[in-house]
């Protein structure tokens, strides 16, 4: 199954947090993983707030960010296309969604996801009102 996930869903690979073993299990049955071009700066962001936080030592987080670009070697990157947008400005228009979720969503509906996998409620509401298959994962 193609897989899709969002920037907080693919974060709980690189930190041990509530729902980080079942993305692992996700991933282990997925024939392939799709992730928008904006995911990288988003759990980059991510790691290195906690890092400043002390919650990632300097190795701990350069650990992570090296296994990030080893995963995103393997995935397939959706970049932002005028057909990326159109799906955004169409799901902002009819549910509550900050821009860069749906652009998330966009992504994995152009990208013709199996399943969309995220943390954030109102944005796996919106992908299931969109056709998506969803998992929602626990917050933080």
């Amino acid at each position: 199954m193609n897989v899709f996930l969002d920037s907080s869903a693919l974060a709980k690979r690189y930190v041990q947090e509530p729902g980080s073993d079942r993305v692992d299990q996700i991933l282990r049955a997925a024939t392939s993983l799709g992730v928008s071009v904006i995911c990288v700066s988003e759990v980059v962001s991510a790691l290195c707030r906690r890092r400043r936080e002390r919650k990632l030592s300097s190795q701990q987080y350069l650990k992570a960010k090296e296994a990030l670009f080893e995963d995103i070697d393997d995935a397939s990157v959706v970049n932002i296309t005028a057909q990326v947008i159109a799906r955004a400005v169409e799901i902002l228009e009819r549910w509550p969604l900050r821009s860069s979720d749906a652009i998330h969503v966009a992504s994995a509906a152009e990208w013709a996801a199996g399943l969309f996998v995220s943390a954030d409620e109102k944005q796996c509401a919106a992908a299931r009102r969109y056709g998506l298959q969803t998992e929602q994962l626990p917050v933080v």
